[in-house]
């Protein structure tokens, strides 16, 4: 009954995976390869821990 107010970490991770894809386009646009390719590891960490959730979640 009260999963319903749970928040899923799940959804927070893919918000903020997709908020770092964003910012490493923007740095792409700009020509700041560093920050692309820095903010683009980044958001694969995030994917990362987006599968580990869901592997659990299916065990």
């Amino acid at each position: 009954m009260f999963s319903l107010f749970k928040s899923d970490p799940v959804k927070k991770l893919k918000k903020a995976h997709d908020q770092k894809l964003e910012e490493a386009f923007l740095a792409q646009r700009n020509g700041d390869i560093q920050s692309y390719s820095q903010l683009t590891y980044e958001a694969e960490q995030i994917h990362k821990q987006i599968q580990e959730f869901k592997a659990q979640k299916l065990s």
